[in-house]
């Protein structure tokens, strides 16, 4: 019977289809689009119009012409043509013409959206003071209304006496008589100037510190100098000219260097005529351990999502991703043999976050996807944590999807719960001080006026400030606590942004892959005076001819920006895997863990001063390929990130493909005698 019905089925369907009109070619030979440089400032709209051509050039007025809706990477199009920007980048849309009988035609585009007019520069590197002969190069960094940098702007340098300091082209400052000048940079319309005044060389003696000395690969050794007179008098107000040779490192302004590789390198402190020089000897960091697989959980019905692990350190909840409708509790009391105990359900085809209040008490998940179109949070009690109950939800305001959340209490204001928007990119505070009755006390969203382009992706909060991955827009911290700009749950009051060229930074993706690809600040940790943060980069296409998990990767940069000064962030470190993206971090310890996606679970020192390239300087402790071919993606890595317990010390490594991986970091072999 199911044979015969099924024979049928494709009889009738096969009648239905030859009763179907075959429509002709279409008469449209190519689409104009107007205005005809598409390009777009970062803070604008341009309204497209279009016009359908046949073939011998002649206008088809009845052609229906229809912008198709897109929006990537702080742009979107909307269907009568307008493009809105929110940031720099690139936004690839499509418009369709539509004639009855006829097949549609369709012209592909691309609009750029570049940086806005320049409004501030802010001139670096160049000392107040100069003795003659000294050399040094002056940089800038433009900054247009919305703090985008324009990265790629020539700044035009001039002096205002070359007969005291003269300044090519490229920056580089000589100068060349006593006496006062002001060095300017421009842009226009923006302009900015520095005093420099320039003194007799009176230098006889330069006392460096330290003169000799051993460190390791990616240790910053903070030199410093003293100029002297004849008399023994220290010359004061002076700024040497630092260098370095031979091997790979770099050395800052302020005299901080930083060795790539082993070996002896002199670093040179120079006054014009005087220098001195340091000899530094730099051993391998030598941080080298194995890692050792504990446990595993493969699993196969859905991808796995996140992790958390529970206060009590002996159940972790695993969330579900393409279709999942669940957070698994599993049982690690036994970490070499984690067990799934129960799972909390829910109307949502994704769980990407979870987390416990600090007592332990409650659970916040997250919902995407949910039949009814209403996502937002649940609220589970986990009193007892291996069979949570949910008892309330909220929808309010964020029934487009929520990505992630983070619960945070503070003694002053209790336990609230920090919320990202799908459909607007707004961060909403929700208070679940009464966990059955959760209510919004406060939103807050990056400036402008529509949602198009903006997008939170991720929060971290510490010591009452909030830690915003916005995407296009960057890490934006806020103060939601902590007293500094007299901020609360129910007034986040903005502190500082840190924002950087995307389409720059992964110029490699659009080079591999073409234009239109994902990007854009994922999640952010704070960690000392320092601030993690992992970008999300897709490729904008599989590689052509590949297939399954050769097929594609994964982009991404780890950047380390200093927040010592909070309200003047800057970038001093990085990390790049040479495969594979970066994705979520966890730090425990001076140690940081990353999923790294299909380049698998990765672990580094991240102990001391940090500066220049992280993974030049040898500071990967270890790494896992986390490839399994029992999880619902075979043997193919897509390592999402890892909690650490911190009651056994262990990583609890969750991948999207395999499920979760226990793994545990070993102390350093001890040598062989």
């Amino acid at each position: 019977m199911i044979v015969a019905f099924a024979a049928l089925l494709l009889l009738q369907q096969g009648q239905a289809a030859n009763q179907l009109p075959t429509l002709k070619a279409s008469p449209v030979a190519r689409i104009s689009l107007s205005p005809a440089k598409l390009v777009v400032a970062a803070s604008d709209s341009i309204h497209l119009t279009a016009v359908a051509y046949d073939a011998n050039g002649q206008k088809i007025d009845d052609a229906r012409l229809r912008f198709a809706p897109a929006a990537a990477n702080g742009g979107s199009i909307d269907t009568s043509g307008w493009v809105i920007a929110r940031g720099t980048g690139k936004v690839t849309g499509s418009v369709v013409s539509l004639i009855p009988g006829y097949k549609p035609y369709i012209h592909r585009f691309e609009v750029v959206m570049v940086p806005d007019a320049p409004a501030k520069i802010r001139v670096k590197a160049v000392p107040s003071k100069l003795v003659v002969g000294q050399r040094v190069r002056a940089m800038a960094d433009v900054f247009t209304k919305a703090d985008d940098r324009r990265e790629t702007d020539p700044v035009a340098w001039s002096s205002s006496a070359p007969g005291v300091v003269k300044i090519d082209a490229d920056g580089m400052i000589v100068a060349v008589a006593p006496g006062k000048a002001t060095i300017a940079a421009t842009d226009a319309p923006a302009t900015a100037s520095v005093p420099v005044q320039v003194v007799a060389n009176t230098i006889a003696d330069i006392e460096l510190t330290p003169r000799k000395l051993t460190a390791r690969t990616g240790d910053v050794v903070r030199f410093g100098a003293s100029p002297k007179d004849a008399s023994g008098k220290i010359v004061g107000g002076l700024t040497p000219t630092w260098s370095f040779s031979p091997g790979k490192g770099q050395i800052d302004p302020d005299g901080a260097f930083v060795a790539y590789e082993a070996g002896s390198y002199v670093v040179t402190a120079s006054y014009g005529a005087r220098s001195v020089d340091a000899v530094v000897k730099i051993d391998e960091r030598d941080v080298r351990r194995p890692v050792r697989v504990v446990g595993r959980l493969p699993r196969t019905a859905f991808p796995t999502s996140e992790v958390w692990i529970h206060p009590n350190g002996k159940v972790a909840y695993l969330g579900t991703h393409g279709g999942g409708d669940r957070v698994y509790t599993i049982d690690i009391t036994n970490p070499s043999e984690p067990v799934i105990v129960d799972s909390i359900q829910a109307n949502t085809r994704l769980v990407n976050d979870m987390m416990t209040t600090a007592d332990g008490n409650y659970m916040v998940f997250t919902r995407e996807g949910a039949a009814d179109r209403k996502n937002g949070i649940v609220i589970a009690d986990t009193h007892d944590p291996l069979h949570p109950k949910a008892i309330s939800e909220f929808t309010e305001g964020v029934t487009g999807g929520v990505h992630s959340a983070f619960v945070y209490t503070q003694p002053k204001y209790g336990t609230h719960v920090y919320l990202t928007s799908d459909a607007t990119g707004k961060m909403h505070v929700i208070d679940i001080n009464d966990p059955l009755h959760p209510k919004q006390v406060a939103e807050w969203k990056t400036p402008g006026s529509d949602n198009s382009g903006r997008y939170l992706h991720d929060i971290d909060i510490r010591d009452g400030i909030l830690y915003g991955s916005w995407w296009n827009d960057g890490l934006v911290m806020l103060d939601i606590g902590n007293g500094m700009k007299g901020g609360s749950p129910s007034k986040p009051v903005f502190v500082s942004q840190y924002k950087y060229d995307l389409d720059k930074l992964y110029r490699e993706v659009e080079a591999v892959s073409g234009p239109g690809f994902t990007r854009g600040t994922h999640t952010a940790w704070r960690f000392k005076n320092y601030v993690f943060i992992a970008d999300e980069v897709y490729r904008n296409a599989p590689i052509v001819g590949a297939k399954d998990a050769s097929a594609s990767r994964m982009y991404g940069t780890l950047q380390v920006v200093d927040v010592s000064d909070i309200e003047h962030p800057k970038a001093v470190a990085s990390y790049t895997p040479e495969y594979g993206g970066v994705h979520n971090v966890w730090v425990a310890g001076d140690t940081l863990y990353i999923g790294a996606y299909d380049g698998g679970f990765k672990v580094f020192d991240v102990s001391g001063e940090l500066r220049g390239d992280l993974r030049a300087q040898g500071r990967e402790i270890g790494q896992l390929n986390t490839a399994d071919m029992n999880g619902n993606t075979k043997n193919a890595a897509f390592t999402w990130g890892v909690v650490v317990n911190p009651k056994d010390g262990l990583a609890y490594v969750n991948d999207f493909n395999n499920g979760l991986w226990i793994v545990k970091v070993e102390p350093k072999p001890a040598p062989v005698p």
